[in-house]
């Protein structure tokens, strides 16, 4: 068993309050290899142009199959360097958000992404998954501040950030590689005082929706 994350953060199981979403983050698991599939495949045109790919030089020794991602994302999380959660609505496997590059020491940051199930798009889900994932770093994690990297092209990524009233802090040119280049990237970060601030109501980034 690896080093979890500090204060008792992961594993963790996250349940949105209006349970008229029934929107669930819970630990992903190598048990989710077939859902992930299932979904990433139904999705290939809608997800295609926003996923990372290996810049040229960079391709691993051994193919990265799906089950060995899962066990990497497993082994990251138990690390404490990572937390990666399945999004589950109504009990079904809708997505993913996943904390990713948290650094511990004078920085005490990480950067979340995320990504949807198309027929669950445009009904407000995902700005409350990434709301209750931000309050949850800054919560148990007892991290300082977390960022959002977005294409800007990617209206609907935009989206979230827009409604959870992220300040764009800057412009990252070719900042990471996507669907096979360095693509630029806008920059959206928040701080633990800006979500818990009195001028938020103190309600956390989810109190913003």
């Amino acid at each position: 068993m690896g080093r979890r994350s500090s204060g008792g953060a992961w594993p963790a199981w996250l349940v949105d309050p209006d349970l008229s979403t029934q929107l669930l983050l819970r630990p992903i698991s190598t048990r989710d290899a077939g859902d992930w599939r299932r979904v990433r495949n139904a999705n290939l045109d809608w997800l295609r142009r926003w996923d990372a790919t290996p810049p040229p030089g960079a391709e691993l020794e051994e193919p990265m199959t799906l089950r060995r991602s899962l066990r990497h994302l497993v082994r990251l999380g138990e690390a404490g360097s990572a937390m990666p959660f399945v999004l589950e609505v109504a009990g079904a496997f809708a997505g993913q958000v996943t904390v990713n590059t948290i650094v511990r020491g004078s920085a005490q940051s990480a950067s979340i992404g995320y990504w949807i199930d198309q027929r669950w798009a445009g009904r407000g889900l995902m700005p409350r998954a990434v709301a209750l994932a931000i309050d949850h770093c800054f919560g148990p994690a007892r991290l300082h501040r977390v960022e959002i990297a977005i294409r800007p092209e990617n209206a609907s990524s935009l989206r979230v950030v827009e409604k959870l009233r992220l300040t764009e802090v800057g412009y990252a040119p070719r900042y990471l590689h996507i669907d096979g280049d360095w693509r630029d990237h806008r920059l959206f970060a928040i701080t633990a005082d800006e979500a818990w601030g009195p001028g938020e109501g103190g309600g956390g980034v989810r109190g913003r929706l």
